[in-house]
């Protein structure tokens, strides 16, 4: 028996390979939940709803009647809609005097906007159903411990710490009607989006820096973030307007400086 047996969930921001959301769907498919997968990329979300037995849609989280249709859309392929998952990202940064105002835009839009709405969207459709459920918004460590690393991430440090005051204004807001509002801060993690900046793989020398920055003594991945995001799917879970710090504890420290990555970088030896 899964621990999500029998429970309907909307996952946005699952289109790229092997990424957050679509190892959370993978995870939650496995513990006997319905999965619809929403992205920007129709195609993409299609072929990966296909790949794992769910149901998928095409959804632009910057316009806010998408994600209401999206909650529709989910409810009537499901018949119901249980847990809400917002995973979309963009690891837009740069030197903060030259960060124009395109780019601060695009960040706001994703990681605020469309946050604002995929929350507003999600809490009517499960205040509709009059079942309440869980919804969940992934966060970044870096919300709450500033990026340490040159050429910063200003903005996207803003953008996430914002939503996070936005999920507990709203989990406030809404727990008598059994709505539950979460988020899960990563920390450097082996996502795709992550290994994008490196050209495709994130080099052994950032991981090993990471890792020794944390507590628990390794890098993250996708499956620390899902087996989170079960937890706090499930009914037993008695939390709302949290931050689950699913980082290792990196956030009992600090990330590494830029002079600490440049001597893992410059000094690094495979094994």
């Amino acid at each position: 028996m899964g621990q999500l047996d029998g429970k309907c969930a909307v996952i946005i921001g699952a289109s790229l390979k092997d990424n957050m959301g679509q190892v959370i769907a993978r995870r939650y498919r496995a513990e006997g939940a319905q999965v619809t997968v929403a992205s920007r990329n129709g195609d993409a979300s299609a072929a990966f709803a296909e790949e794992i037995g769910g149901y998928s849609t095409t959804c632009d989280i910057t316009r806010r009647d998408d994600l209401f249709a999206l909650a529709d859309f989910a409810r009537d392929k499901m018949g119901g809609l249980d847990i809400a998952v917002n995973s979309t990202g963009l690891a837009l940064g740069g030197p903060f005097l030259e960060f124009g105002e395109d780019d601060l835009d695009t960040l706001i839009a994703l990681q605020f906007k469309g946050s604002f709405f995929f929350l507003q969207a999600m809490v009517a459709a499960m205040k509709e159903t009059g079942k309440g459920g869980s919804i969940i918004q992934i966060s970044s460590a870096v919300a709450q411990k500033s990026t340490t690393v040159d050429g910063g991430f200003d903005a996207y440090m803003g953008t996430k710490a914002g939503i996070d005051q936005v999920v507990r204004a709203v989990a406030n807001q809404f727990g008598r009607d059994n709505i539950r509002v979460n988020t899960i801060a990563a920390g450097h993690t082996d996502t795709p989006m992550h290994a994008g900046a490196y050209g495709g793989d994130i080099p052994d020398w950032m991981k090993a820096a990471f890792a020794d920055a944390t507590p628990l003594g390794r890098y993250g991945t996708c499956d620390d973030v899902a087996a989170a995001a079960v937890w706090l799917a499930n009914d037993e879970c008695f939390q709302t307007g949290d931050t689950l710090q699913t980082n290792g504890g990196l956030t009992l420290r600090r990330n590494p400086l830029q002079d600490d990555l440049n001597r893992y970088e410059r000094e690094w030896k495979p094994g």
